[in-house]
């Protein structure tokens, strides 16, 4: 049993001093108890701040390798997220399994030290150059399972069916052949796949992710909800105006609507980015209790747009949060960046906060229910029973000192970063110390070789 003794924690009830919480040797937390006495044992930990730690809900992880390679005024007269996908095609051309779980490692470690839990892995790179199956078709998501299994972090992923090069059902285009699925071999994919977890901690899980409207036919998304019926179903959806009008000319219909009138999405439905919806569309898929997935800092290196969090939350929506293109991976950045694309749109201030709670709570929260959700995971609460995903904060510094209740999150979120973040236990596991990830300096140094390799072949 691992004690940990807490001056301060966020529980279900609300903010409470003095918490004593119980880690079982299954990952779970064993008990929770308030006003207990300031002592941990001597197998124990004190911690200033304790908050239950978020789920990464949306990461594809081999583009962290690419940030900073894309910001160079291209050959056409407007660069967007399309002539940004035409880098993303070429880049990833040079990529082999070794450089991918070298890559996925070093993402999960800045994850895990930026305060998140879980990595939810939307996971699309499936074979070799040129779109030849591996040997095993799943060697791809083998890799990051095995990089979960270097740092500690809780693992939900999500093999991707990618079939299609449009609504229009052309083939698929050369950068995107190593990412093809059609419908038998993705079945095989998907399988394998959930093989490769089986050598990680029983909290690793499956779940399925037709890419997009674009990338799977009716019939595709249809196969996939029904492949995992009770595991998290994940798709891109509404993120670019192109991308909207190309399903729109195709379908009769803008991509919600059309998901809306043709299927059922529900609790188990995330559907990432979701910056172009009509204010009806918004009201309408916040009702269906699906998750919006939102990766701000993503969302603006892009220019995908700005999610309409103010409507979504009015109308009871969930969401959660992502690193997406991992350009830069904190957990704070994005919980800020959503709030001020808000006040940006609006000229207003504390727009998501509530006469109850304050901005950084409501974000905080939202961020750990949604979170769960997308994850498939017993997490988000310091409670007996969940997951014990668990974050401890340093208050004793110019950002929260003096500090309580939501003004903490407040501090940590709007005038303090991901450096405050001093302890990670993942399931249990203690994976971050003192700010530090257990293995760091050996994911650092691999990360390092791949990247030299990967100068030498481009």
């Amino acid at each position: 049993m691992t004690v940990l003794f807490a001056d301060r924690a966020l529980l279900p009830e609300g903010w409470a001093q003095d918490v004593r919480v119980d880690l079982g040797a299954d990952g779970r937390i064993a008990a929770v108890r308030r006003d207990a006495a300031p002592d941990a044992g001597p197998d124990g930990q004190r911690v200033e701040l304790l908050l239950p730690a978020m789920a990464n809900l949306h990461s594809h992880a081999f583009q962290r390798a690419m940030a900073g390679l894309s910001e160079a005024r291209g050959p056409h007269p407007r660069d967007t997220f399309w002539t940004w996908r035409q880098i993303m095609f070429r880049f990833l051309d040079h990529l082999t399994p070794d450089d991918v779980e070298a890559i996925a490692a070093l993402v999960q470690m800045e994850m895990l030290e930026a305060g998140y839990a879980t990595n939810v892995e939307f996971h699309y790179l499936h074979h070799a150059p040129g779109g030849k199956a591996y040997d095993d078709p799943a060697e791809m998501s083998a890799r990051i399972a095995a990089a979960a299994a270097r740092t500690g972090i809780g693992l939900t992923l999500l093999p991707v069916h990618y079939q299609f090069g449009g609504c229009d059902g052309r083939p698929l285009a050369p950068g995107q052949v190593r990412f093809g699925t059609d419908p038998d071999g993705f079945a095989r994919l998907l399988d394998r796949a959930e093989a490769a977890l089986r050598d990680l901690p029983s909290d690793a899980g499956i779940g399925v992710a037709p890419h997009s409207l674009r990338a799977v036919s009716a019939d595709g998304l249809r196969m996939c909800a029904e492949l995992r019926p009770d595991r998290p179903l994940h798709m891109h959806l509404a993120e670019q105006i192109p991308e909207i009008e190309e399903v729109q000319a195709a379908h009769g219909a803008r991509p919600v609507e059309w998901v809306l009138e043709n299927f059922a999405p529900d609790r188990r439905w995330t559907l990432i980015h979701l910056t172009h919806m009509t204010d009806t569309e918004t009201r309408r898929l916040a009702a269906t209790g699906a998750v919006a997935g939102l990766c701000p800092i993503t969302e603006s290196s892009l220019g995908d747009g700005i999610f309409n969090a103010t409507v979504w939350r009015a109308a009871g929506g969930r969401l959660g949060f992502g690193s997406d293109s991992n350009i830069r991976i904190s957990l704070t950045e994005e919980l800020r960046t959503l709030e001020y694309s808000q006040r940006l749109r609006d000229t207003a201030r504390a727009i998501l906060a509530t006469p109850d709670r304050s901005t950084g709570r409501v974000l905080y929260d939202a961020g750990l229910q949604g979170g769960a959700a997308a994850a498939g995971r017993d997490t988000g609460a310091i409670r007996a029973g969940c997951r014990a995903d668990l974050c401890a904060v340093s208050l004793n510094n110019p950002v929260m000192a003096g500090r309580d209740g939501d003004r903490m999150l407040d501090s940590l979120i709007f005038g303090g970063g991901d450096g405050l973040i001093r302890d990670v236990w993942s399931a249990g596991r203690h994976v971050v110390r003192q700010g530090r990830h257990r293995d760091r300096d050996r994911i650092v140094a691999d990360y390092l070789a791949c990247i030299a390799r990967l100068g030498d072949r481009m």
